[in-house]
């Protein structure tokens, strides 16, 4: 660990496996093991799995059951979004008691601009070291922490230091560190674009730094050019953006068997609406925009967007619009689906909006209704209340 600190005030803060380890945390016999977060059976993916588990080569978003032939050992947990949740806002709370300059990226991370703290709290690194000791006493889980003039290069430390590490890279050592390392380490990087490099000879960071520009332009195109070379040069200018507002919030959902029942299909999108209202609503936010995804079974997918008139977060105005995106699809009858998924955009705060909804004059009633259904909702779990078109035949019965 490299403590010469000077000029690093940008920080990475990663947690270490997140949903694994507050799983962990919440149940101490099965530390020591391999544990592996996500639903078994069906279509489930890995949604966190700790590094013992790793050390098989499980990884996120690969199906459970590759990841059941890979570590049958392990230990298979239903996730609990609710616990990863509360855990995120203490983290998130700890890193605020530092600096207000806190641009979350997801639940686990963050991005923190300490130039503030420094003389209130000591060099970077003892910042870095405070954060780790907080978040370890506070929540009994671990965190890697990247220090580094830069956005790029602070998350690529981190990366470089778990689990539970710190990882300073000075200014000039900045090339140092980068030149090296796999051009797939660059922002922008994916598939396509590693597959254009490496025609061209390029495997490392340092190999791209030093080609010509124009050679570059012509496989890449003049912006993403630019782009990577700044970031091979360890140029990046981006700032901390504080309390950076979601860009989404939404769901989807895997069917066990591919499905083209549409009735079936508006039950799902219906349900999923409810789950988006509900996430937008203890964000703070409403949306502008909704949109539908819809999976055939051949893995290719078709998305619908529409913009409201006014901004929403109440079920039957998402659903509504959900539904007819979903009919203005354009899927032929008959089409099996083996995704659906509906997602809420362009948010803005919901206080003080002073909107109407399109629901006329009973948005509020319906507003006021689901409120009071995320109260239970939070209380007795998602199925204590459900629309009726939700609740199935066997129990619909037992209800009459």
């Amino acid at each position: 660990m490299d403590t010469d600190d000077a000029g690093c005030h940008i920080l990475h803060i990663d947690m270490d496996a997140f949903y694994a380890s507050v799983e962990i945390r919440d149940r101490p016999e099965i530390g020591g093991q391999p544990v592996i977060v996500g639903h078994t059976g069906g279509r489930g993916v890995v949604l966190s799995a700790n590094y013992l588990a790793r050390a098989f080569g499980v990884r996120s978003a690969m199906p459970v059951s590759r990841a059941q032939r890979l570590c049958p050992q392990a230990t298979f947990v239903a996730p609990r979004h609710e616990k990863y949740g509360a855990a995120s806002r203490e983290v998130m709370a700890i890193f605020r008691t530092i600096t207000p300059e806190v641009e979350p990226l997801s639940l686990d991370e963050a991005f923190l601009d300490i130039s503030g703290a420094i003389r209130r709290l000591g060099r970077p690194t003892a910042i870095g070291q405070l954060i780790r000791q907080q978040v370890h006493d506070q929540l009994s889980i671990t965190c890697s922490v990247g220090i580094a003039p830069s956005k790029f290069v602070a998350k690529l430390a981190s990366v470089h230091c778990k689990p539970d590490g710190l990882l300073v890279i000075k200014a000039d050592r900045v090339l140092e560190f980068l030149h090296p390392l796999p051009v797939s380490a660059l922002w922008g990087v994916g598939d396509r674009t590693g597959r254009l490099l490496a025609r061209l000879g390029l495997r490392t960071v340092a190999d791209l730094a030093n080609t010509p520009v124009p050679t570059l332009e012509r496989e890449l195109g003049r912006a993403t050019a630019a782009h990577l070379v700044a970031l091979a040069w360890g140029r990046d200018d981006r700032k901390v953006v504080p309390d950076l507002q979601e860009k989404s919030i939404g769901a989807e959902e895997t069917f066990a068997a591919d499905i083209a029942d549409p009735d079936l299909i508006r039950r799902e999108l219906l349900r999923l609406s409810g789950r988006t209202a509900r996430g937008l609503r203890a964000a703070g936010c409403v949306a502008r925009t909704i949109s539908v995804k819809l999976r055939r079974a051949d893995f290719t997918t078709i998305t619908r967007a529409r913009t409201l008139p006014e901004p929403t977060d109440v079920t039957q105005q998402i659903y509504a619009t959900a539904g007819e995106l979903y009919a203005a699809s354009g899927l032929a009858s008959g089409t099996l689906l083996r995704l659906v998924g509906v997602r809420a955009t362009g948010l803005i705060p919901a206080r003080g909006t002073g909107t109407q909804l399109a629901l006329g004059e009973h948005a509020d009633a319906w507003r006021d209704a689901e409120s009071a259904m995320d109260q239970i909702t939070r209380r007795f779990g998602a199925d204590a209340v459900r629309p009726g078109s939700l609740v199935p035949p066997r129990d619909a019965a037992s209800q009459a």
